[in-house]
């Protein structure tokens, strides 16, 4: 059967995984926990159980239904890369129309919960995201320029903001820090992946910054906006809204990304970039967490 047949078809019975993996669950789950600490952080109160629950619940679909979406444009990419190949809608497991359908349906539900036990504000800007990742990023983008990361990555880093806005039905600055927090710290996380598997792009001729430009001035953008990343995460100390919990807490977070960053720079080794991708992700989950932990557990304040 010809790649483009196997691509069309879709196995007669795929399995509850195949669906599973078409949401990007590792993803969704770290989107949830921002949404998360974002609504946890938006009152000095806790919002009620329903509320909380239901809201990251519509965020998750959401999101999963903007991953299911990815799988279904991106899978012609996705065959000819060793790192996606055996995603479900590439390798012909799920058909693109239902994927499609999957992903409506995850989308809708999402969306109507928002509307439903948060406000129409959330949801509007959730379906902004979706747009943004599974349209203008994954159709648009990622094919177009080497800065498709940067300019898409401010729907990946909606989910704090969303979680805040479920609560306060309002747009307030420390939602936008969250979200300048995680727009500054996507670049050097996902360049690192495209460092080390830069052939899988040439191969599926995706303009990936490594692919365009080489490694040395992928590194050097990588350092740049990591030193963007470190002052925009020191902004929640600086401004009030965290104390000195959290601060302690980013610098030695900060500091390990940037030992890790030198040490790739150094070997050049693909395996030394794989380890600061795979420590970014850490990286962003301990920072929420100690926003989180900071909020609740306040210390005295530094003069």
């Amino acid at each position: 059967m010809a790649m483009s047949d196997t691509l069309n078809a879709g196995s007669s019975n795929p399995t509850w995984r195949d669906y599973l993996t078409l949401t990007k669950p590792r993803v969704v789950a770290v989107l949830v926990l921002t949404s998360m600490v974002g609504m946890l952080l938006a009152r000095p109160v806790l919002p009620s159980v329903e509320l909380f629950i239901l809201a990251n619940l519509g965020i998750g679909l959401a999101a999963s239904a903007a991953a299911a979406v990815n799988h279904v444009v991106d899978r012609r990419i996705d065959a000819l890369m060793s790192r996606t190949k055996h995603r479900p809608v590439s390798e012909g497991k799920v058909s693109p129309t239902n994927a499609l359908l999957f992903a409506f349906a995850l989308g809708v539900t999402g969306l109507g919960i928002l509307v439903i036990v948060a406000n129409p504000l959330t949801a509007l800007l959730t379906f902004a995201s979706i747009i943004g990742y599974a349209v203008i990023y994954t159709l648009y983008l990622k094919r177009a320029t080497p800065q498709n990361i940067v300019i898409g990555g401010l729907a990946g880093a909606a989910p704090p903001l969303l979680g805040w806005v479920a609560v306060t039905n309002t747009i307030d600055p420390y939602a936008l820090l969250l979200v300048a927090i995680i727009f500054a710290w996507t670049p050097p996380h996902f360049w690192a992946l495209c460092i080390a598997k830069k052939d899988d792009y040439a191969t599926a001729d995706v303009p990936m910054l490594p692919v365009t430009h080489g490694d040395e001035y992928t590194r050097l953008q990588m350092f740049l906006y990591t030193i963007l990343m470190v002052l925009v995460t020191m902004l929640p100390y600086l401004s009030g809204m965290s104390g000195v919990l959290y601060l302690l807490g980013v610098t030695i977070i900060n500091a390990r990304f940037l030992m890790l960053l030198k040490k790739h720079s150094d070997t050049k080794d693909p395996h030394d970039a794989m380890a600061l991708f795979w420590y970014s992700i850490r990286y962003i989950m301990w920072l929420f967490l100690f926003l989180l932990v900071d909020h609740f557990v306040p210390l005295v304040y530094l003069p």
